[in-house]
């Protein structure tokens, strides 16, 4: 049997291309990278990416954070150019080097118009991580099914409702349901950190964008000064991100809160596992703290305009991916004004009561994480990389 044009031969090892464009796409291509070259030792990758991708011989053209932007409004505006260039580069780059397959994983602003371009010229692409489309901005669903040759979901309900609109696509499961043990080791994390058994353990996680710690990391902060003169011996963990961890430390300052914040270089898995409650910022960080079974106050806040937009866009009543998923509020959401420092106190104060006063019920909240856990825990590496190969032989 003949091999189609732009196909590698049966066995051949494929070059790729991959764009992630923050901290959590990085995570998630450095996973599938590890199953791609568990398949093909001899692989070569290129493109956009971050740490955990250079990790497993990833070669950044550029870094991940040049494509990270906050809401709609100025920041993006004045990025715009910038983006767009970046862009303009890679898609020259790739079609005069033609990748077998491209991967974009999330970053779907940026990643599917791109995945269009190359589409078009013959290129095999594969995007991971579907679009939010069941949530908000459903007019993606046409961009997507003319930028990817298939797609790879995170969750079990995805494929389905991709498949109505002519998209294929395959659930892979999600891949930090393989990182996250079922039954957190609260003990050693908190040895870790340098934390008492029995501390009452708040962590703090007010985002990884730049945009995100300026919009909420002085609400989380204030809410924290709150929180102590409620419960003085309450211990906050901060896990920051390397870049921006200059950043929160002067916020801390600003709100007072310096001396009483533990602020921590990354380890966000050993700040979330080691916790009592989480007060964090919406996005994937809070399934993280699903799986690792963790009670949470979700909060979030942008610029006016990018909030007016996004509530037009908006098809659920949910923010926060652990409600999302489980079609309830099972935890508080506080967005926009509704994210005061008093709210985002007494939201995580009423957990730390609970655990108290009515522990079942954060016994019931911890068998509903249970339960998403196991419905996300795939061999996502392997299911991917099978996905891959069978598009790079088509």
């Amino acid at each position: 049997m003949s091999v189609p044009a732009g196909s590698p031969n049966e066995g051949a090892v494929p070059r790729v291309a991959m764009v992630a464009g923050e901290a959590s796409g990085d995570l998630l291509a450095g996973l599938l990278l590890a199953g791609m070259k568990a398949r093909w030792p001899g692989l070569t990758a290129h493109g956009i990416g971050g740490p955990q991708m250079t990790r497993h011989g990833f070669a950044a053209w550029w870094p991940h954070h040049k494509l990270s932007v906050h809401g709609f409004s100025w920041e993006l505006l004045r990025r715009y150019r910038e983006i767009v260039g970046i862009r303009t580069q890679l898609k020259e780059r790739l079609l005069a080097q033609k990748p077998d397959v491209f991967i974009g994983v999330d970053a779907p602003d940026f990643n599917l118009d791109l995945e269009a371009d190359l589409k078009a010229a013959g290129i095999k692409t594969v995007h991971f991580v579907s679009p939010s489309v069941w949530a908000w901005r459903a007019e993606r669903l046409e961009k997507i099914h003319r930028s990817a040759d298939h797609v790879l979901c995170i969750f079990p309900f995805e494929p389905e409702l991709l498949a109505a609109h002519g998209i294929a696509a395959t659930y892979v499961g999600h891949p930090i349901a393989n990182v996250i043990p079922m039954i957190p080791d609260k003990a050693a994390a908190r040895t870790a950190l340098g934390l008492d058994p029995a501390d009452t353990v708040v962590a703090i996680l007010p985002g990884s964008r730049l945009g995100e710690i300026r919009h909420l990391a002085l609400r989380f902060f204030r809410a924290a000064a709150l929180m102590q003169r409620a419960r003085p011996a309450i211990k906050f963990i901060v896990p920051a991100v390397p870049g921006l961890q200059q950043e929160i430390e002067a916020i801390a300052r600003k709100s007072g809160m310096a001396a009483s914040l533990q602020i921590i270089t990354g380890q966000s898995h050993t700040a979330l596992a080691a916790c009592d409650v989480t007060l964090i910022a919406s996005g994937t960080a809070t399934l993280e703290a699903a799986l690792f079974k963790r009670p949470m106050v979700i909060a979030y806040h942008m610029g006016w305009v990018s909030w007016k937009l996004m509530q037009r866009k908006r098809l659920q009543p949910w923010v926060g991916l652990p409600n999302i998923l489980c079609r309830d509020f099972v935890v508080p959401e506080l967005l926009q004004d509704a994210a005061t420092p008093d709210a985002l106190a007494h939201g995580v104060l009423n957990w730390l009561d609970s655990a108290q006063r009515n522990p079942a019920k954060i016994g019931a909240l911890q068998e509903t994480f249970t339960a998403l856990h196991h419905s996300l825990l795939r061999d996502t590496a392997t299911l991917a990389t099978d996905a891959i190969e069978k598009v790079l032989q088509s």
